[in-house]
């Protein structure tokens, strides 16, 4: 097989177009523009094929060669190809004709989508001779940095905002990772990272090997993609924090296109995100891609609480140049979101997951997604990593002796039909 790295070229200036080489760099030195990974596609058109692909086994790394990696991966070699699943009955309930769910929710080995960036992310730091990698985290990017790098054999640290929902701390520290918890937002932990890289030269999968690591959410788009039958979706809502996945999954559709691997059909993108943080989604209803600062975000979706989101102005630029939008919700409509999804489709999504379905259903009675249309939410970490932001409301059992009267009585009173078909039937 024809070497990846015949095929990932470069890095290059999203800005002015400057090459660099394959290294644990992140920013233009001309203009400051983010670096993200280029390829020669005219080479990868040809021998990538829908065959080939179909050939391979099912992970993400089924797509090696649109990813920027030199010889074959090393760190989460089973990650990814998730389910898509049909929701009719969530579909019926937001008012929808047909809805697919891209569950991420069990994705290999820390049951988010972040399993997929990293995987790309550590892969390309053991080629480029990392022996400590580390990352900047809301929480989920945390888990499966301690969890892939533990795996490979990695020294690993984590930092974290200190108020993170325990789930993700102790999800973390179960891998013996080096947890550091700041007293402060998301942007200035972040901070902080990219100085320790600076002076210590670490590989942060977000900072200086950030042109590799978000590479990996095209992944999802892929899947969608080849799950649907080897066709793009008409509408695509994806929840945003940094808003790269969804500057990514526009990426991803966009590659398919011009190697021919899927007719050229129209198709939207939407992003999600919480009130309490919506940078990206307040810029995009004013009309502007001038995405203004949240300096103290407040929302129970922790891990879209970027309030200085590094992709909103790529993000803001992907939808409309598909012809999508934004919305955003409250605590409560998350709390709803998460609700809906568990109840109509059974699955059980993180407070992220609340926004994606909460503005979904907002877009479909806004008539911004029509009725009669198909739509995929992306769906990218687990219930059980913020059972906080549902404590509570959701009921609680109902508590009884071990009485068969007592359950008559108290929870279920059969009629006299049922009663009798009961005590006739062997």
């Amino acid at each position: 097989m024809q070497k990846a790295s015949s095929f990932f070229s470069n890095l290059k200036c999203r800005e002015c177009g400057q090459l660099y080489p394959k290294q644990a760099i992140h920013v233009c030195d001309f203009d400051f523009g983010p670096l993200e990974a280029a390829y020669d596609y005219a080479a990868i058109q040809s021998v990538l094929t829908r065959k080939l692909i179909e050939s391979r086994p099912q992970t993400m790394w089924r797509y090696r060669e649109l990813l920027p990696i030199d010889g074959e991966p090393t760190v989460g070699t089973q990650v990814g190809f998730t389910p898509l699943v049909k929701a009719d009955r969530l579909a019926e309930a937001l008012g929808i004709r047909e809805l697919f769910i891209k569950n991420d929710t069990v994705n290999y080995p820390t049951l988010s989508f972040k399993d997929r960036v990293v995987s790309v992310a550590l892969s390309r730091a053991r080629e480029l001779g990392f022996e400590v990698v580390a990352c900047a985290s809301t929480g989920n990017l945390a888990n499966s940095v301690a969890a892939n790098a533990a795996s490979a054999g990695l020294k690993s640290y984590v930092l974290i905002p200190a108020d993170l929902e325990q789930g993700k701390v102790l999800g973390s520290l179960v891998y013996g990772t080096q947890v550091i918890g700041i007293q402060g937002a998301y942007d200035q932990v972040n901070r902080l990272c990219s100085e320790i890289a600076g002076k210590y030269g670490w590989g942060f999968v977000n900072v200086n090997l950030r042109p590799y690591y978000a590479e990996g959410s095209k992944t999802m788009g892929f899947e969608i993609v080849e799950q649907l039958g080897w066709k793009l979706p008409e509408h695509t809502v994806v929840p945003m924090a940094s808003g790269s996945l969804l500057t990514k999954i526009h990426k991803a559709y966009s590659e398919f296109v011009q190697l021919g691997l899927v007719g050229e059909t129209p198709y939207k993108i939407y992003g999600a995100q919480a009130t309490g943080c919506a940078p990206i989604s307040h810029a995009m209803k004013r009309g502007s891609d001038l995405v203004k600062p949240v300096s103290s975000p407040k929302t129970i979706a922790k891990s879209l609480a970027i309030g200085t989101p590094a992709d909103g102005y790529y993000a803001i630029h992907s939808m409309r140049k598909t012809g999508g939008t934004t919305e955003d919700c409250t605590d409560e409509e998350i709390v709803e979101g998460i609700r809906m999804l568990a109840e109509y489709a059974g699955i059980f999504a993180e407070t992220a997951g609340g926004v994606t379905v909460a503005c979904a259903k907002k877009l479909i009675a806004s008539g911004a997604i029509p009725a009669n249309g198909s739509a995929v939410l992306c769906i990218t970490g687990h219930g059980l990593k913020t059972q906080e932001a549902i404590q509570g409301k959701c009921g609680s059992p109902r508590i009884i002796n071990p009485s068969l009267r007592e359950f008559e009585d108290q929870i279920y009173q059969p009629d006299s039909r049922s009663a009798a078909h009961s005590s006739t039937s062997v």
